[in-house]
């Protein structure tokens, strides 16, 4: 079972920027986006993929995970479990079948240059948003697991973890434009 332990975070500055940095330009669209899962085609510079995203389990709401997610910064509920665990599938697939498949998600598509950098010995995706997200920056970092401890960059800003608006699969039902 693959398990997705996320955390977000709005960016800064660009201080982390160097000149040996290169981005990745994505494209992104959702075949299905529902609460309970998601299923993503992902077009990049070289490679498409197909990705597949779910709750881990399904469980009543309780108190104490609320409390217990408190170490995230996370005051609102981020899925069914209160839980910054989640399934998560993806395979390669050729690139032009994810051009095609692009062409069957709803719009807009999710348009931006990821950057891939260390920080103490973590690895940080920070994604620059394009088209109707323009001028969101967000940084990000998976874990192993929930409550694992980590130095936080100077660049990085407000945690947004638990904030559904940031999540790519709202960005095309709401975009940033229209906040």
């Amino acid at each position: 079972m693959a398990i997705e332990i996320e955390r977000k975070f709005l960016v800064l500055n660009n201080s982390w920027q160097t000149s040996d940095i290169k981005g990745v330009n994505i494209k992104q669209g959702y075949i299905k986006n529902s609460i309970d899962s998601v299923v993503r085609i992902r077009l990049t510079d070289e490679k498409g993929f197909v990705t597949i995203k779910g709750n881990l389990i399904k469980e009543p709401k309780k108190k104490e995970n609320m409390i217990n997610n408190a170490a995230a910064g996370c005051s609102l509920e981020i899925n069914d479990n209160n839980s910054l665990c989640r399934l998560e599938f993806e395979y390669e697939i050729p690139p032009q079948d994810a051009l095609e498949m692009l062409g069957l998600c709803e719009k807009p598509l999710v348009e931006k240059i990821r950057y891939n950098i260390n920080f103490m010995g973590y690895d940080w995706s920070i994604d620059y948003f394009e088209g109707d997200n323009y001028g969101l920056i967000v940084a990000e970092i998976e874990l192993k697991t929930e409550h694992e401890i980590f130095e936080k960059p100077p660049w990085l800003g407000k945690e947004v973890t638990c904030d559904s608006r940031y999540l790519n699969s709202n960005l095309i039902k709401k975009p940033f434009k229209n906040w």
